[in-house]
């Protein structure tokens, strides 16, 4: 089928809303992350036992992308009643089929239950979705991101269908203004603004780009978004196309991501077909087409004009600005370029209007945003709320706190190119100029969360390790300053740090941030700057006394065994890979220091807690 125009588009809506049983059986499971933990023996389990129970003709089972709840991934809903069940195995899948399924009931071994005891059966319940206001990730996890047809019924495709019979593409860019949206890239940038300049700019031909080379450890929001629900992404892009004049875009996407790329394809193949890219769009004579080209993992290709230069073939590494991509990017032309988490907001604003989205979140940062919880939180995943909440109610309402009762110690936003936050800041606002100011930066999303087992100079040096490694060399500031700031990291975390480390270091991630050419040489100094800055205590411990004070640092630790507290168990002695335990059973054990590696092993075995750090 290929619609000629946006009557067709709405008639074929209807029909499809209402084919529709909102009373009939569904199970909706998320088969992208959650395959990694065994989500396709789950659907298979279901799919057998359905048949078995002669049910496979009245229950669906609707493949989704992620739900987001990754920390209890494999997951699943069962529809219309909303059960949520978590951590699910192929064999306890017999049983769910006969008590939720056949007869309604819920069975409680697999609900979802917090540290308090509390169990929460019904998904609309859950903490971790409780607080959440889902824009960008409102089909994740709830339709079947391969099928066109899924996403036209939850009005897919309506606001491109508007934009190109109501709007002029003045009057677009006005309302993305109106509505406040800024880049979620990670600088914050105003989209209306961006697109104001790739619109004014002179030239007739001119290309828009989705950055989707989503490369900080731990951040995995594009990923979702592309797996889950690729098609808001294409209608993004293309009212974003209509805007400022453009009839070629380009999806720069991480080869890594190869769910992603396959929910592409089939996706941008699905478009063409029934006439949402191509020639004389829904009949209104707007031609467009989406390129998808691959990168190669580069962490320096989501810089601009690196990812501009990698699609025309040439090495990835940045150019001076100006001129900015805008005037002159992809092959000479004005070039307008957003992230995914940018473009799937654009449709929802069409449709709901500008101040719907301009309504959440705060007086200069509007909207939801999309953070990646990882690190020492409990409710690990993909999590999307209003801009605003503070960083306390996100790591504890809906991260659900700090494992085993622990100590929240800081949590780092902006992946390698963002800061350290600290427990005295923790009702902070999560918006753009209040992490400014706390000298963090919003970043893509991705927040790390870490407690009081976690060295901040270790950390550092992590994040300092990673950007050095991914510097692509052509500036000095960056390629050297980096280096230096990491060997002396490294000097102060095996117990060679001299007190004049910390002010070098400050002066070097100064200058490094001043001169750097792109992005990546310009924030990667933050985490030293932040760590310095609110843990200029361990630093010191680090130098002057020579001691790691989480214990992680190998170089100036020691591990012992508490006599009183050993029942001679033999787990640690087991487990020690370097045979540095000794001792009879039930009888309390011996460490020798000069054969132990620090490793931490023995500690991590023990289930009596008496095995201590020095």
């Amino acid at each position: 089928m290929r619609f000629k125009s946006g009557s067709d588009l709405k008639s074929y809506r209807e029909k499809l809303k209402q084919s529709l049983d909102p009373n009939r059986m569904s199970i909706r499971i998320c088969m992208t992350g959650c395959r990694a933990y065994g989500a396709e023996a789950m659907r298979d389990a279901f799919k057998e036992e359905l048949k078995a129970q002669n049910l496979a003709d009245s229950v669906d089972i609707v493949e989704t992308g992620c739900h987001g709840f990754c920390a209890k991934a494999p997951v699943c809903v069962i529809e219309p009643m909303g059960i949520f069940y978590q951590g699910l195995t192929p064999k306890v899948i017999p049983d769910i089929v006969e008590q939720t399924i056949k007869n309604g009931s819920i069975v409680e071994d697999f609900v979802f239950e917090d540290e308090n005891g509390n169990k929460y059966p019904y998904e609309k319940d859950v903490p971790f979705y409780k607080t959440q206001v889902r824009v960008v990730l409102r089909n994740c996890g709830r339709i079947n991101p391969t099928s066109i047809e899924d996403y036209i019924a939850n009005d897919g495709y309506e606001a491109i269908a508007q934009v190109l019979t109501q709007k002029s593409p003045n009057e677009v860019i006005d309302v993305v203004k109106q509505s406040g949206l800024r880049g979620r890239g990670g600088a914050g940038f105003p989209t209306a603004m961006k697109w104001s300049f790739a619109r004014s700019a002179p030239g007739g031909e001119k290309y828009i780009i989705c950055n989707a080379d989503e490369g900080d450890p731990g951040a995995f929001m594009d990923r979702a978004v592309l797996e889950g629900d690729p098609h808001s992404v294409l209608e993004g892009m293309m009212i974003g196309a209509y805007a400022i004049g453009s009839q070629t875009g380009y999806i720069y996407v991480r080869a890594e991501y190869p769910i992603a790329v396959e929910h592409l394809k089939i996706g941008i193949a699905k478009a063409e077909e029934m006439g949402f890219l191509g020639d004389n769009i829904l009949g209104s004579g707007f031609n467009f087409r989406i390129i998808l080209k691959e990168g190669a993992g580069a962490f320096v290709c989501g810089e601009e004009t690196a990812l501009i230069a990698s699609i025309e073939g040439r090495r990835g590494m940045p150019n001076q600005r100006p001129p900015f991509p805008a005037v002159s990017g992809l092959w000479g032309k004005p070039t307008n370029i957003n992230n995914v988490e940018t473009w799937a907001n654009v449709a929802s604003i069409m449709l709901n209007g500008p101040e719907w989205y301009a309504g959440m979140g705060t007086e200069t940062s509007k909207g939801t945003k999309v953070f990646a919880l990882a690190g020492k939180v409990n409710n690990t995943g993909l999590v999307e709320v209003p801009m605003g909440i503070t960083l306390k109610e996100l790591i504890f309402d809906v991260g659900g706190g700090v494992p085993n009762k622990k100590k929240f110690k800081a949590a780092q936003t902006g992946g390698p190119s963002g800061g350290c936050i600290p427990e005295k800041l923790l009702d902070l606002p999560i918006d753009y100029e209040s992490l400014a100011k706390a000298g963090a930066i919003m970043g893509s999303g991705g927040l790390i969360v870490v407690d009081n087992e976690t060295c901040m100079v270790d950390m550092a040096k992590y994040f300092l390790t990673f950007t050095q490694n991914e510097s692509c060399g052509k500036c000095v500031p960056c390629r050297m300053g980096t280096k230096r700031m990491l060997e002396i990291l490294t000097r102060i975390c095996e117990g060679d740090g001299r007190p004049e480390d910390i002010d070098l270091l400050r002066e070097l991630a100064e200058k490094i941030k001043d001169a750097s050419l792109c992005g990546l040489g310009q924030t990667a100094p933050n985490p030293v700057l932040t760590t310095l800055n609110q843990f200029r205590n361990e630093y010191e411990e680090h130098i002057n006394n020579k001691k790691c004070p989480a214990g992680v640092c190998r170089a100036l630790i020691s591990f012992h065994i508490d006599a009183e507290k050993c029942t001679g168990c033999g787990r640690c002695r087991t487990a020690c890979p370097q045979k540095a335990i000794s001792g009879e059973k039930k009888k309390a054990h011996a460490l020798d220091q000069s054969l132990c590696i620090q490793c931490g092993i023995c500690k991590g075995e023990c289930k009596f807690d008496a095995i201590y750090v020095t």
